[in-house]
């Protein structure tokens, strides 16, 4: 093992780990960095403490944990150990611990100290995974805050070390050499006449063929991964095995994949970028690279996430192709071309950029941290995100009106769930129903496995993995659990996922959700027989505007009601009917956009029935009231003042404003107003003065007012815009004897004059009065002349009297 790259620097970890709080180190795959280095440093660092590896993914994290510990001639548990969701592999006289990402944020969240951690190591940093990101700002922020003694060690194959340098500048970089035999790196990109799966088959079973070794097939998906094995078995001869690898398998058949091949045979790995970095798959000396992956992608509008095949990185090409040469030289062969692989972006896309943020919200809330940006971090949250995120979690009970965690919120954070599933612990609260809460909670953790979208189904199986989980959360809530009963199983969700009911419309499998949304099954799947589901997994769809229900339930929307009543809203609404030629007020029975039940209002009171109305105005929009030309030029005024005269609160008198407060500037104007028609003849002007007090009326009409007097006397009206400057359009003759430009606002504005011709036809605009007099005006008092002779034209205008008249009437 000494031989190992990472040898060579390890005194030079060693020195930085004394002297630094933080240190970076980038070696490429086979280096040794999480094999080998970690001992080395718990043999060697005298740190005083135990150590946590943090690996992002749980088969990396129990196959590291397994390796170290045989190096020590140990097993999992005594030395090294390691801890995961639903299982833990730890003894009294651990002293490293390899951990993935969850259960990092978790230890830091309970003991904020870390108490006896004397280094946590990142490993595989340039995944950037959500997780990876969180847990750097918080030990950053441990380090500077409670622990300046702890250490952090940040490695990767691939470091983006220029980023992390600016994040931290104090941080020495270390630098090894990889140990990886020469692998040739072949570009071929697939043909466009063949299907995906059997132009990707061939060329597997081409290189099969042409070389020796067992290979290593990256695919985007599982969906890839299930079609191109199909049609490898029809390729491949019988001494080849053909091995699936993707993280919704169990473990135990993950672990298939990576073991040896039996002897005198050869394998094939269908893996996804689950086998990017710190698997070890023995025998591979053969890559093919399909050079794409399948990534998540949150959708802000619809709160969904979307799968998406792209691209992946030169800095994933990298590590595939490392892992052609582990064991001895090796061939990788990028299904792509070699020009797009140059144009492939260095680095992949951090998911904090693309991810729903409310459980990473839902930890900082946690950690006391109200605004992300009081920490460090590589990428900051976007803005975008966290207000979904803060949406949901107010949703959920778990926020306040003033951003900070309520006591349902507090629990959730304790429990480390996602946030919706740690509502539904947190909501069940005798024994039965938080057995059934765990149950659903362990089984909605992980991705379905084929195409049954009946949860029913999944809750009937009894799988070890599920119980474990199942148990692990029971202790948690501090209960001995009760009887598992799915006819609880509806209400406990609809409180995490009201927003996932959903009705059917239609007979094609088609439903709408409660937030407006659609959705849809298979036409033969045989939930769509049932007018109500719940789905609380769904995908949205890349080409359809529907999103794919992944898992649903049938739900008895009456059973679901009474047990659930705070789903129901009721809105009064008032609606035009068009036989009667009267209005008519109604009182809708929803679950978000979904109407149960709707009412007629009988003889409803004139308040009611005002009230209907304004919900009516906010459903149909402003235009069905009468919006005269003053009316529209008092809104625009206003506007204009809170430009101008920014120092005044002006009311807001957007269309979302507007409709917002009907009932401080509408509703006093209704009085008598029982009709679509009555409501033409309310005098909006009156009305949205209901927004001003008297004291800013006054100071509106004398900033801003409607009209200007000219030097002749006459009110001409001021044009207002809300994107452009004020306009005032006069005949040229009544501005004579104005020497300089009217300005209102105060003085603050000017007006753009636009000059008129006796005819009242356009003859120049200006912004200066006093350089038109001065220059242009010539030139149009030659014209002017000509054409209207009877007019006076003097040659001084500035200081001529203004006229509206011709010369026999001066």
């Amino acid at each position: 093992m000494p031989s190992l790259p990472v040898a060579a620097v390890l005194p030079d970890i060693l020195n930085a780990l004394q002297n630094a709080p933080q240190v970076l180190l980038s070696a490429p795959t086979g280096a040794g960095k999480s094999t080998w280095l970690p001992l080395q440093i718990l043999r060697q660092a005298n740190l005083g403490g135990r150590i946590l590896l943090l690996e992002p993914r749980r088969l990396a994290a129990r196959n590291v944990a397994q390796r170290l510990a045989e190096l020590l001639g140990e097993k999992p548990g005594e030395t090294v150990g390691y801890r995961m969701r639903a299982e833990t592999c730890v003894g009294p006289n651990t002293q490293l611990e390899v951990v993935t990402e969850g259960i990092l944020t978790r230890m830091i969240q309970h003991d904020p100290e870390l108490s006896g951690v004397a280094l946590v190591i990142l490993d595989e940093f340039h995944e950037r995974s959500l997780q990876a990101d969180l847990a750097l700002a918080l030990l950053l922020d441990v380090q500077q805050g409670l622990r300046d003694d702890l250490k952090l060690l940040v490695m990767s194959a691939t470091l983006d070390n220029a980023r992390l340098q600016q994040c931290l500048p104090q941080a020495p970089v270390i630098s090894s050499e990889g140990r990886a035999f020469p692998v040739e790196r072949r570009y071929n990109p697939l043909s466009t006449h063949q299907r995906f799966d059997e132009a990707v088959a061939i060329a597997v079973a081409n290189l099969l063929r042409e070389e020796s070794g067992s290979l290593l097939l990256f695919l985007p998906g599982v969906s890839e991964i299930q079609r191109v094995l199909q049609q490898l078995q029809e390729r491949v001869t019988s001494d080849v095995q053909l091995c699936p690898l993707y993280g919704a398998l169990p473990l135990s058949e993950q672990r298939k994949a990576i073991l040896p091949a039996a002897n005198g045979s050869r394998k094939v790995v269908l893996a996804t970028n689950i086998a990017e970095t710190s698997l070890t798959i023995e025998g591979i000396r053969l890559v093919v690279d399909c050079a794409q992956e399948r990534v998540a992608r949150f959708d802000v509008r619809t709160g969904l996430t979307r799968l998406i095949t792209q691209r992946i990185s030169q800095a994933s090409m990298i590590q595939r192709a490392g892992r052609a040469g582990r064991l001895e030289p090796g061939i990788c062969l990028h299904l792509t071309s070699a020009e797009q692989a140059e144009r492939a972006s260095l680095q992949s896309e951090p998911e904090i950029l693309q991810s729903d943020l409310s459980g990473l919200l839902l930890d900082l809330m946690q950690w006391g941290c109200q605004e992300p940006g009081q920490l460090t971090w590589l990428d900051a949250p976007p803005v975008v995100n966290l207000a979904a995120a803060r949406t949901l979690l107010r949703q959920l009970n778990a926020l306040d009106e003033q951003n900070k965690l309520t006591p349902v919120g507090q629990k959730m954070a304790n429990l480390g769930n996602e946030p919706r599933l740690a509502a539904m612990l947190v909501n069940a609260k005798d024994a039965d129903q938080q057995a059934t809460a765990s149950r659903l909670v362990a089984i909605l953790e992980e991705p379905p496995r084929g195409q049954d979208c009946d949860l029913r189904n999944a809750f009937s199986r009894r799988q070890d993995n599920w119980q474990q989980r199942s148990s692990q959360l029971l202790k948690r809530l501090n209960s001995h659990g009760g009887e598992v009963d799915f006819n609880l199983a509806a209400s406990l969700m609809a409180q995490s996922f009201p927003d996932r009911i959903a009705r059917r419309r239609g007979q094609d499998g088609r439903y709408q959700l409660a937030n407006g949304m659609g959705a849809m099954l298979n036409q033969d799947d045989p939930l769509t027989r049932y007018e109500w589901l719940l789905a609380p997994l769904l995908l949205q769809g890349s080409n359809t505007p529907d999103a794919r229900i992944l898992q649903a339930i049938p739900l008895d929307i009456e059973s679901l009601t009474l047990q659930c009543p705070a789903l129901l809203t009721e809105s009064d609404t008032v609606e035009w009917d068009e036989t009667q030629g009267t209005l008519k007020a109604f009182r809708r029975t929803q679950i978000g956009k979904l109407v149960l039940k709707v009412q007629p209002l009988a003889k409803p009171s004139e308040d009611e029935l005002h009230q209907a109305m304004l919900n009516g105005i906010r459903e149909k929009g402003l235009s069905v009231l009468n919006w005269s030309a003053h009316a529209q030029q008092l809104r625009t005024r206003l506007v204009c003042a809170a430009k101008w005269l920014p120092e005044l609160k002006w009311p807001d008198v957007s269309d979302e404003a507007l409709l917002r407060d009907l009932d401080r500037w509408l509703l006093p104007e209704l009085h008598g107003v029982h009709s679509w028609r009555a409501l033409k003849n309310i005098d909006v002007t009156r009305a949205l003065q209901n927004l001003i007090d008297w004291n800013a009326r006054v100071r509106l009409d004398s900033a801003l007012p409607t009209h200007y007097t000219v030097p002749t006397g006459s009110q001409i009206a001021i044009r207002y815009d809300d994107e452009n400057p004020p306009v005032l359009a006069v005949r040229m003759q009544e501005m004579f004897g104005k020497a300089q430009t009217p300005v209102i606002a105060e003085g603050r504005v000017p007006l753009v004059l636009e000059l008129l011709s006796p005819a009242q036809r356009p003859l120049q605009i200006t912004r200066d009065l006093t350089a038109f007099w001065n220059g242009a005006y010539r030139e149009v008092q030659k014209e002017m002349k000509g054409r209207y002779p009877k007019h006076v034209w003097p040659d001084s205008p500035a200081d001529a009297l203004p006229t509206r008249r011709t010369k026999k009437y001066q």
